[in-house]
């Protein structure tokens, strides 16, 4: 999937009955990279909303798209996560009851979505009003953005991503790595396998 970078995509998917329904607000992951798109959660939203969830998951520019990474990616998804106000608006969503989830670099940006309150007036990815979830669930995430790029994840994806080392575009590692935005202020929960060799669990652990 090629994102139109005029367009906002996401996946809504509505269980049975009348609603309003709880909703998870999904971002899928695979490294901030382009070949990855929201497909890679798509059964995982199916099984949500068959249980009673409805689900909205959010596509987004990623490294390999024009203006992925610094500063689209981030954009896309906060877009996309405010967007449900609208939704709602024709969907029987029930706004009281969000939770945002993702997977790998997307437990990265549901975190970052949940903490980007946090980022003060007048800084780069600053939002007025930011969604605010009732909590957050990280699977297998890239918490630590400065963590990952010391281990060389994803051959040095963190880097694309940001467009620099921590050295050089310290304020991006500060803006947008979960562990620098704590506390968020919300109640996370962090899910990692101990035998993760693509996403060392320490991640998680340390955060």
């Amino acid at each position: 999937m090629n994102p139109d970078l005029n367009a906002l995509l996401g996946d809504l998917r509505l269980p049975p009955g009348p609603g309003p329904h709880p909703v998870v607000v999904m971002v899928h992951g695979g490294f901030w990279r382009a070949r990855y798109d929201l497909e890679h959660v798509g059964h995982l939203c199916a099984d949500l909303a068959h249980k009673g969830w409805a689900t909205w998951s959010l596509e987004y520019r990623r490294v390999g798209h024009p203006d992925g990474g610094w500063t689209g990616t981030f954009e896309d998804v906060a877009r996309g996560t405010d967007h449900l106000r609208t939704l709602a608006e024709r969907f029987p969503l029930d706004l009281k009851r969000v939770v945002f989830m993702g997977h790998s670099a997307g437990g990265h940006l549901a975190l970052w979505l949940a903490g980007r309150g946090r980022i003060g007036a007048g800084k780069p990815l600053h939002t007025a009003s930011p969604f605010v979830p009732r909590g957050v669930v990280s699977l297998a995430g890239v918490v630590d953005l400065e963590r990952a790029h010391a281990l060389h994840l994803g051959n040095g994806i963190v880097e694309s991503l940001l467009g620099g080392t921590p050295a050089q575009v310290p304020e991006r590692y500060r803006l947008v790595s979960p562990a620098a935005l704590l506390p968020l202020g919300v109640p996370q929960v962090l899910l990692h396998g101990t035998k993760d060799d693509t996403v060392p669990a320490s991640l998680s652990e340390a955060y």
